[in-house]
């Protein structure tokens, strides 16, 4: 173009592009070049001074207009039936703009007062300015029962599968949703409670056979007791909080901090920012900051919300939903850093050398605002050469600058050498139905590691900041291994032709040397995950034992407090070190702090096996139909009963029954790791790779019978192995002399 965009050009665009309006978006729409780009940053400045634009980092929106998601509170419908909703965040100066909400059939019912999180179209209509298409439905509370349904004469009954719940719910010939007799149904409470009779309820969701996919999740909760209805007076809390007002906090929000985040992504309670230090006394250094949602602003000490949060420890992540430790309307709105909406923060800002090195911290408690919600494929992509539109324009400001100070605290990490295990994670993909569609394994990018490092770094900062100011925490403590299962470690290390250091205090550097030598090898999966079995659990204590595998002295949880309730606590910490409020730790927070740091380590181990139960009831789901097919796998346990076997494909475990492997008797070496045959003298050891059929599959138990069919490419023997060294007899001699030998092996170790 040969002149400027007007006023009124610059903003029609603004408002039809709301997610392309930086100044280079503008530049670029009106062609807009060089020396010229100067007016049209003073045109900018002018529609702002006017109140015509309101400046977000590198970009412009129009204040009297809803950003393109937004929170609404849904009103009574009108006469003519149409439901109409309000925005809860309006910042406008005028009335706020009036908002359609159109529904598909497949969303749920919605009524007065109900909260949403949906997507905003402008309209300009008589009665309405905005139509919403919903995303989801946030804030409902009514009580839900699981359970199967047992069909009447009109309607039915539902019996709770919660082995702690023998009343049974009445469902009326109307709400059954056409469900059959011996279904697993979710329902709901329908109509006003009673003293005396059945309970009545609504069917909301058929599930089939209880032993299918979509149930898997549901029965594990329940099996588990892992509380999945919020009370009516925590929601009613988590419904009255409102956004926090900048007040006495630092204001950040010009801070250029971005989130990134798996692609499926609820929630968003962690941001990130790196630039390199300016300061000549530090050359080749970086200043990272680290902001965390500020939770304990929302949920107080002593709370309904509180209560709750501490009862549940944290949240629980399964294929197809989540049981979070907090409402949505917090998780999910209040306490999610969106993209360009402010919200309440604790930060910390660390100074590192060019060495990643930390040289010194500083918390704050802040107002931010996220520039961008991002994820770790489209980072990653970007910093390999393929940003998208999104990444584009945050490459030279944002995202390299990451990058760079990540590659600093790589040195570090190498110098200090945490426990560097390699076992793949596996990811559950599910189909809409859920039922199980691939078993992928989890990527592991360097945006990954980027975001594990700098919030490694700020728990650290956590820590050492409450030690230094002499506040009461939750550590979160990692022991070394005991000398038992050291010794059982060195003992697969040595049957493997492997050394570990003995004679010394162990460090993870001596681990990592072990790892390194079976790197490659066919021992490499043995190791790793012996090592792995001689490792204690982390837990959480007001103690600092310290953490060995991430060979630190200090740590503490800081960076997740919408998922784990150990992190609130160090928020409320941090909040009375600093008398930034009067929401820090309250002195029952203190008095029990030990019992809090044992209930919740048990929470997360609960929350674990449940996760574990379900992934193996998925996973025998998704096999059950593929009975008699053959697998490779390795041998990953052995037991005196029999053999486990996780499958390449799936990473599926299953056993191999002791007594499918015929009528010998079978010789069982704890400490080695291995079942030898005294007749036939077939030996199976921890990490031999095998080939089994699949025999069994029964998704109500995830459990997985296996035949084995070969052992290291060698089939079976048919019957009793007959070699020119001898028969059966010395086969089985072989195999006890063996077993005596490293009895006394062990016996003298543990004198």
């Amino acid at each position: 173009m040969s002149s400027l965009p007007t006023k009124e050009q610059i903003l029609a665009w603004v408002s039809e592009h709301p997610t392309q309006a930086s100044k280079r978006d503008i530049a670029r729409a009106f062609g807009v070049k060089g020396a010229a780009r100067t007016d049209l940053k003073r045109l900018l400045r002018e529609l702002q001074d006017e109140g015509h634009l309101e400046k977000r980092r590198r970009s412009y929106r129009d204040p009297d207009k809803l950003p393109p998601v937004a929170v609404l509170q849904v009103q009574a419908p009108d006469a003519d039936g149409d439901l109409h909703a309000r925005p809860l965040e309006w910042q406008g100066e005028g009335p706020e703009p009036r908002v359609l909400v159109v529904l598909r059939a497949s969303d749920p019912a919605l009524g007065e007062g109900d909260r949403i999180l949906a997507r905003l179209t402008e309209v300009g209509a008589d009665n309405h300015a905005y139509e919403a298409r919903l995303i989801r439905k946030i804030g409902s509370n009514p009580r839900r029962v699981l359970g199967i349904f047992r069909a009447g004469a009109e309607g039915g009954r539902i019996v709770p599968v919660d082995k702690g719940s023998d009343r049974e719910w009445c469902v009326a010939a109307g709400a059954t949703q056409g469900a059959r007799d011996g279904e697993l149904v979710e329902a709901e409470a329908a109509g006003p409670r009673v003293r005396l009779g059945l309970p009545s309820a609504r069917v909301l969701n058929r599930l089939g056979d209880p032993s299918a996919p979509k149930a898997v999740s549901l029965i594990a909760i329940h099996q588990h007791g892992i509380p999945d209805q919020f009370p009516d007076a925590v929601i009613a809390e988590a419904d009255a909080a409102r956004p926090v007002e900048l007040g006495d906090r630092e204001d950040l929000r010009d801070l250029p901090l971005i989130t990134i985040d798996p692609s499926d992504a609820r929630d968003h309670d962690d941001a990130v920012f790196a630039r390199l230090d300016d300061d000549p006394k530090n050359p080749g250094g970086h200043v990272v900051w680290v902001a965390i949602a500020d939770v304990a602003a929302y949920v107080t000490p002593g709370s309904a919300l509180d209560r709750e949060a501490r009862k549940r420890g944290n949240s629980t992540y399964f294929p197809d939903r989540v049981v979070p430790m907090l409402p949505d309307r917090l998780s999910g709105d209040l306490c999610s850093l969106h993209e360009g909406v402010p919200r309440a923060c604790l930060a910390v800002e660390m100074v590192l050398d060019a060495q990643g090195e930390k040289r010194r911290h500083r918390f704050t408690r802040g107002l931010m605002r996220s520039q961008a919600t991002l994820n770790y494929a489209e980072v990653q992509a970007a910093r390999d050469g393929a940003p998208n539109a999104k990444c584009a324009p945050l490459m030279d400001a944002v995202i390299d600058p990451l990058f760079e100070a990540y590659a600093t605290t790589k040195l570090a990490r190498d110098r200090r050498q945490p426990l560097e295990l390699d076992l793949p994670e596996r990811k559950i993909v599910l189909t809409e139905d859920s039922q199980v569609a691939s078993v992928a394994m989890k990527d592991r990018l360097d945006a990954h590691r980027l975001i594990e490092e700098f919030m490694i770094l700020a728990n650290v900062a956590a820590a050492e900041e409450l030690f230094a100011r002499r506040r009461p925490l939750l550590y979160r403590v990692h022991e070394e291994p005991d000398p038992e299962r050291l010794e059982a470690l060195r003992e697969v290390a040595q049957a493997s032709g492997f050394n570990l250091a003995k004679g010394q205090v162990l460090q993870t550097r001596h681990l990592n040397a072990l790892l390194a030598q079976a790197e490659g090898t066919e021992f490499d999966e043995l190791v790793n995950m012996s090592t792995l079995r001689s490792m204690q659990q982390a837990y959480y204590h007001p103690e600092n034992f310290g953490h060995f595998g991430l060979a630190l002295r200090s740590y503490a949880h800081f960076t997740s407090p919408i998922r784990r309730y150990s992190d609130l606590i160090v928020h409320r910490a941090l909040i009375s070190g600093h008398d930034w409020g009067g929401d820090g730790l309250s002195p029952d927070d203190i008095d029990r702090l030990e019992a809090t740091a044992e209930h919740i380590s048990e929470t997360e181990r609960r929350s674990m096996a449940a996760e574990r139960d379900t992934n193996d009831r998925y996973l025998a789901a998704y096999l059950a139909d593929r009975v008699g097919n053959e697998f490779a796998g390795r041998i990953s346990g052995i037991q005196r009963f029999g053999a486990f076997v996780r499958l390449d494909e799936t990473g599926a475990d299953g056993l191999i029954p002791i007594r499918s492997l015929g009528r010998e008797y079978f010789h069982y070496d704890r400490n080695a790791q291995t079942l030898m045959g005294a007749e036939t003298g077939l030996e199976l050891s921890a990490g031999q790779e095998v080939t089994v059929r699949l025999a069994e599959a029964v998704p109500v138990t995830g459990g997985l019978m296996l035949e084995l069919l070969s052992v290291a490419g060698q089939a079976l023997p048919g019957g009793p192995v007959r070699s020119a060294k001898g028969g059966p007899r010395r086969k089985a001699a072989k195999a006890k002399k063996k077993a005596a030998k490293t009895a006394r092996k062990v016996s003298r170790s543990r004198r």
